[in-house]
């Protein structure tokens, strides 16, 4: 009886689906309940059962994604056409993401030259931070002397999402800015202008730190000539 039963199973079972070539819409059949065909199905109309489309096939989201090609400038005034503003670097902008999370890890209020030199060397990958790994400025001599200058920090405090600028600081990147603008060309603002930069701040954290660590007046005016070279690109 087993056998004969069997025997009289359908060999298949067909599933109706929609063309993938050709895009819905309110009256395209692909939006109706597609249906199990079934012989067994006795008592169920047309021996079928509706076969409902997960919801999640039916829409699509897109998601827009904004990247900014600036960091904070006290002088946006100083360029004439945005056409001709020179745009920061990749590595220059991910040195700044990375030193405004070293300010909030240092449960600090602002972002200072410091977390500004930890973000260029957390980076790791620009010219500057590769100079001054060659050069003996490596992290944990850097986290050292932050530690020894600044104290250790309070560990119950929340730092801001995202800590403004030192004044230092803030002076720093403009000076960045300036030296890209007297420079002429129409290269990116780098890595290296933003060092520099903190190296000018003669009475900033950061310029104390990377003197402490062997950093100097030399150091800086070779990398700035290895930065100024034409058709720099810093990769």
């Amino acid at each position: 009886m087993a056998a004969r039963f069997f025997l009289k199973l359908p060999s298949t079972i067909q599933l109706s689906q929609p063309s993938c070539t050709t895009r819905p819409t309110s009256s395209s059949p692909s939006l109706q309940p597609q249906y199990l065909h079934n012989p067994w199905l006795v008592g169920t109309k047309n021996n079928t059962l509706p076969l409902l489309k997960p919801p999640h096939l039916s829409k699509r989201r897109s998601i827009a994604v904004t990247i900014s090609y600036s960091l904070p400038t006290a002088k946006p005034d100083s360029v004439a056409s945005t056409e001709k503003a020179p745009k920061w670097s990749w590595r220059a902008i991910k040195s700044f993401t990375m030193a405004e999370l070293e300010a909030r890890k240092l449960k600090c209020t602002t972002t200072g030259t410091e977390a500004l030199l930890l973000g260029i060397l957390i980076e790791g990958t620009s010219l500057a931070a590769k100079f001054l790994r060659a050069n003996g400025v490596t992290l944990l001599k850097v986290r050292e002397e932050i530690a020894k200058l600044l104290g250790k920090s309070n560990m119950y405090f929340f730092s801001p999402e995202h800590p403004p600028l030192t004044e230092d600081a803030q002076r720093a990147i403009n000076w960045a800015v300036d030296q890209k603008l007297k420079s002429g060309d129409g290269g990116e603002i780098t890595v290296s202008h933003l060092l520099l930069g903190i190296w000018s701040e003669v009475d900033s954290p950061g310029h104390k730190i990377l003197a402490a660590v062997g950093f100097s007046d030399e150091n800086a005016k070779e990398l700035e000539s290895l930065s100024s070279k034409p058709g720099f690109v810093d990769v």
